[in-house]
Parts: C-alpha cells; structure tokens; sequence
C-alpha cells in the first residue's frame, strides 16, 4: 500500500509527489468532451485566440482532478473510505497545452471519526504547480482514511 493510515501521518507533513504529468491537447479535449462542457476557450482555436489568453485554456476541471490524481499514489492509495469534500479550489494562474505540471501536499489538519472508530479525517492542502513553479491550483481535500490495523 503506497498511502498512509490516518495514524501515520502529523499535521505539517509535506510531500513532493514524484509523478509529473504534460498536459496534451488530447487530454483537454477529451475531458471537455466527456463532461459537456462547452466553453469555447477549451475547444474553439479561433475563439482562445481572440481572448486575453490568446490560445487554448485547459479545463480548469481537468486541471483539478490532475492534481489530486497526483497526490492519491503518496497520500490515500489503499486507506481511503471516501473522500468527504473539496473546499477553498482556487485557479489562481491559467494551464496551457504543453504545460508540465506537479503537485505537493501538506496535511492541515487530522481528527478521529466521531461515527467510525476505524478511522480518521485528514485534511490535505494539495497545490498544482507549472514549469515556471507558478501555482496553477489549489485545495483542500478532507479525506476519511482507515488507522493502521492494532
């Protein structure tokens, strides 16, 4: 198992996940596709061009589940019961096509589950960051996540 178990982990823990990831115009395409979105400034060339942009923005949705993609293999791949929320996503500088992006985490908070003496809450802040350390995306995720066995 790659994740930790609620007691394994303290608050101010920090990672640096190792998996970086390009982004394609086939992986924006597809994802605005697949989610109905038409916004023109992820799929109409001509319409990204005339914008203050001046080119393909990538789905900012895309860009969000790329980053918490990222951070499952270090933080809950094996010990997560579910994920119980996102809070405070910002965007706070655009992802173009052909951008290199990566991902940290750090741990906010942990509590015991009040209903599940099993496991705990982990708030994760994960932050996206491009080729130029610019940060692209940012969250926090609250995860239920089962303790090490006694």
């Amino acid at each position: 198992m790659a994740g930790r178990c609620f007691d394994q982990w303290a608050i101010g823990d920090h990672l640096a996940h190792e998996v970086r990831r390009t982004v394609t115009e086939t992986d924006n395409l597809l994802f605005t596709v697949m989610t109905h979105n038409p916004q023109p400034l992820h799929l109409d060339a001509e319409a990204a061009k005339a914008s203050e942009f001046g080119r393909i923005l990538v789905n900012g949705t895309f860009t969000f589940a790329l980053m918490v993609g990222l951070s499952v293999g270090d933080t809950t791949l094996g010990s997560l019961i579910a994920n119980l929320g996102y809070d405070k996503l910002v965007h706070p500088a655009p992802v173009f096509i052909g951008d290199t992006l990566r991902a940290e985490t750090w741990v906010e908070d942990l509590r015991p589950s009040r209903s599940r003496p099993e496991a705990g809450i982990v708030t994760f802040r994960h932050r996206l960051f491009n080729q130029a350390d610019d940060v692209v995306c940012e969250c926090l995720r609250s995860a239920l996540v089962r303790k090490s066995a006694a």
